[in-house]
């Protein structure tokens, strides 16, 4: 998987790299992913609630996944940013899953009709 990490009005450090890139790496497991673009950016004159915000944009095989998120502390909203990615990957691999059994259901329920 290919990772673009793109810092705005950020002073990008070694160890924010290396997290970052360790969050999405964890995600490559949940599915296939293709590349990652995330986008880290710094406000500082927001609200210190809402200073950092990142963007992530994840290439998946079908409709890409995306989310952003905003908060206080870099390492928190990273947090915060994979999990929603995760949750989405999770919902769109149990979407793909239930779609093979109905088809496999309605085969079934079909062969039952044909055979009585």
């Amino acid at each position: 998987m290919q990772i673009h990490l793109d810092p705005r009005n950020f002073r990008f450090t070694t160890p924010i790299r290396q997290y970052v890139s360790q969050k999405m790496e964890s995600l490559g497991d949940l599915a296939d992913i293709l590349a990652a673009h995330v986008v880290l950016s710094h406000n500082p004159s927001e609200n210190p609630e809402k200073q950092y915000t990142i963007k992530a944009h994840l290439a998946v095989p079908g409709p890409d996944i995306h989310a952003k998120q905003t908060g206080g502390d870099v390492y928190s909203t990273l947090n915060k940013v994979s999990s929603q990615l995760a949750r989405q990957l999770r919902k769109r691999h149990t979407a793909l899953i239930d779609k093979r059994r109905q088809k496999v259901q309605r085969t079934v329920e079909q062969e039952k009709r044909l055979g009585a």
